[in-house]
């Protein structure tokens, strides 16, 4: 790997890249932008207790560290909209499907997920002490095994094999332009391309809660991550992660 991070730890394989990431920071100050990733990630982690499943040497998982002291705690969904833009930034370089923030976090191209991303905040005192950001990115592997519905890689869509250093460098790339408009407080923006970006922002589509399914459109995403359906009766339904589903 080339891209000069502070620390840049390789394991040939690890359980969890943000686990191992939290483990060193009990026992040493990393800078921020360290990352720790790792050829073969054999229990990665997605939301509230997903699997991510990932070929080794095919792919890029890793977990990057940021320390934004600089952003009140109630904003941290700032640090997700700012890594989703990112990896829509890369993925756009590249293929020329519709590439897509899947709320709160999942990045689709079309109607395939192609990443998942996990951000793990620890607060101390009134400020966010670090972030540890997990990324699994499908680039090179052409089976899924698992039961997840609808996986798909960069090879799958493109037809070619990628060079795994160079697309990380390029993502690391992305993903710090997008935290420097964070830190220079540049909110608006930052709202204006994560809602242009998002899944399904535009018409009607099909959605599930606890009381069934419905139809509505995406009508925001706040600055602490609530998604807004507004559904055909012109009714507002403020969601958090995991009370509604997208049906695919």
């Amino acid at each position: 790997m080339t891209y000069s991070a502070p620390e840049f730890l390789f394991y040939e394989q690890c359980a969890s890249t943000n686990d191992q990431m939290k483990t060193l920071l009990n026992t040493e100050e990393l800078a921020e932008n360290s990352v720790v990733i790792t050829a073969h990630q054999t229990t990665g982690r997605g939301q509230v207790g997903n699997k991510w499943e990932s070929e080794a040497n095919k792919n890029l998982t890793f977990s990057l560290l940021l320390r934004p002291g600089f952003l009140a705690p109630h904003l941290q969904f700032y640090i997700s909209k700012c890594v989703s833009l990112g990896l829509v930034d890369l993925l756009k370089e590249h293929c020329n499907d519709q590439v897509s923030i899947k709320w709160p976090n999942d990045i689709y191209v079309g109607d395939k997920k192609i990443c998942g991303i996990l951000i793990e905040n620890s607060i101390l005192g009134t400020q966010l002490d670090y972030c540890v950001v997990g990324i699994g990115l499908n680039i090179n592997q052409e089976t899924f095994k698992s039961d997840a519905p609808n996986p798909v890689s960069l090879k799958q869509i493109c037809g070619k094999t990628f060079e795994l250093d160079t697309l990380l460098e390029q993502l690391l790339d992305h993903i710090e332009q997008r935290y420097h408009q964070l830190e220079i407080s540049r909110f608006g923006l930052i709202d204006q391309y994560y809602q242009e970006n998002l899944y399904r922002k535009d018409g009607f589509f099909d959605f599930k809660d606890k009381d069934g399914a419905f139809k509505a459109y995406i009508g925001q995403v706040n600055e602490m991550g609530l998604l807004t359906l507004i559904d055909t009766e012109g009714k507002k339904r403020e969601y958090a992660f995991k009370e509604v589903e997208f049906l695919i």
